[in-house]
């Protein structure tokens, strides 16, 4: 039933359809996450916020996504991939809406608390519907639609910074908040979309459902597949079978940190564009448009170099151009080509590979467990990585704020340290990929299941498993 999947050369529109919502939940899961970033423009300076209370508000939703990430991660692989996609699209987007009522007296702290439930429903989004999309696809497209589901979380910032833009103006920073409430009827388009996957069924004993839903992703009548006469029982795989898998566990938690180089940019990037260039927030939130669509177009490009070259080299070469940009947008902060300014230019590089790398590595993380703690495992990675979301705002707040938390004043003498930060944590997840990566390429689910779950599999050199 399985190897009907493994042997399409194209994909369905059924298929087509459960990849959008993928898609669609992915850009409007960061449109919410991303929004913050473009809000604290507007407030930074009319509420007269530290730096303290700026990192807060930032640091806040990665404070929530990583228990997010583990809970939802431990329930997509216990109730379904489903459910929990229904569940988390209406988590964060229910949350980002209340904020539209955030009062003016303590609004910071209103607003960190209703970013750490943002922070947990963005991060359990992202956790299933990445295996849900794996689960449906043929092993030979796996890279690159992975990728593609993920190059959304680009277009949802490009929107934030268009809301800012544009938006803002006629509708003030609470009206945005408001439009943040619109992904819940992502829902609607789940459940209409969206079956439960395959072989999240078959682990379940459901094989008649299991049937059916590749059925419907194939097009074609349930009783044309045949079912096995007899089908092997799948215990039950609980969450601590995770430590059983060193390599799998340190691979994902290394290659995840790297997000810490790009959300501490992109949440702080227009606030700094405001200070450090001079320009108005809303001019700030046009160049971000321009950011966001250099990560968009990077995204696709890595998206085609997962499955051209593999994971372990387009990782590589994604993350060390990555930390080679951000050095530069140091060291050049203060630097103009005529009127154009060069640190936004290398914000521009970094987005383009920065961003492109994560494409690789979202998919990445389901790809490298055994098929029981696929969302589990994915969960374990990414919210480990998001301890980046909390280190990397907290720590452009200590250095670009010149180690004060209560003047904020950016210095371009601190852009140095501070882009050589962001930087270490690409460089971390190059190094990992090179040290202890496993090649996934042109390998189906069962294949990678088999390699990493033999206990001699999981001591070979990265060489020799690619």
């Amino acid at each position: 039933m399985l190897e009907l999947l493994e042997q399409q050369r194209t994909l369905t529109i059924n298929q087509w359809k459960i990849i959008s919502a993928a898609i669609l939940g992915d850009m409007l899961d960061f449109f919410d996450f991303f929004l913050i970033g473009f809000v604290l423009a507007f407030i930074v300076g009319a509420w007269h916020l530290t730096y303290g209370q700026s990192a807060w508000i930032l640091l806040s939703a990665g404070i929530g996504a990583i228990p997010g990430a583990f809970f939802w991660g431990w329930m997509a692989d216990k109730i379904g991939r489903r459910k929990v996609f229904i569940a988390t699209a209406l988590n964060f987007s229910i949350a980002t809406g209340i904020m539209a009522l955030t009062p003016d007296k303590g609004g910071w702290i209103f607003l960190s608390v209703f970013r750490f439930f943002v922070g947990a429903g963005v991060a359990g989004l992202v956790v299933v519907d990445l295996p849900l999309v794996q689960e449906f696809v043929p092993s030979s497209k796996r890279g690159w639609i992975g990728g593609l589901v993920t190059s959304t979380v680009s277009v949802g910032g490009m929107l934030g910074a268009l809301s800012g833009a544009y938006l803002e103006p006629l509708i003030g920073w609470r009206g945005l908040f408001a439009v943040g409430l619109l992904p819940a009827l992502l829902t609607l388009v789940i459940r209409a979309w969206v079956p439960e996957s395959p072989r999240w069924l078959i682990r379940k004993g459901r094989h008649e459902e299991a049937r059916r839903s590749v059925a419907w992703a194939l097009e074609v009548d349930p009783q044309t597949i045949e079912l096995p006469q007899t089908l092997p029982e799948m215990a039950h795989t609980p969450w601590r079978e995770l430590f059983k898998y060193p390599r799998s566990m340190a691979l994902t938690a290394l290659t995840a940190l790297s997000q810490t180089s790009g959300v501490g940019l992109a949440l702080w990037a227009t606030t700094l564009l405001v200070m450090i260039v001079r320009i108005k927030p809303n001019e700030a939130s046009y160049l971000m448009i321009w950011v966001a669509a250099s990560a968009f177009v990077g995204r696709l490009v890595c998206s085609y170099l997962a499955d051209a070259i593999g994971r372990r080299w387009s990782g590589i070469l994604s993350c060390a151009a990555a930390a080679a940009t951000l050095v530069a947008a140091g060291y050049l902060a203060n630097a103009f080509i005529g009127r154009v300014s060069v640190f936004w230019l290398m914000l521009m590089a970094h987005s383009f590979f920065g961003g492109g790398s994560y494409a690789i590595i979202a998919p990445y993380l389901a790809e490298v467990w055994p098929a029981g703690l696929r969302a589990s495992g994915m969960g374990f990675g990414y919210g480990i990585g998001n301890f980046g979301k909390i280190i990397s705002p907290l720590g452009l707040a200590v250095i670009v704020g010149t180690s004060n938390f209560v003047k904020p004043a950016a210095t371009l003498a601190a852009m140095v340290p501070a882009m050589f930060f962001l930087a270490f944590w690409a460089i971390l997840a190059a190094l990992a990929f090179v040290l202890i990566g496993i090649e996934t390429k042109g390998r189906s689910i069962e294949e990678i299941d088999t390699a990493i779950s033999q206990p001699a599999a999981r001591i070979k050199t990265s060489a020799a498993l690619s």
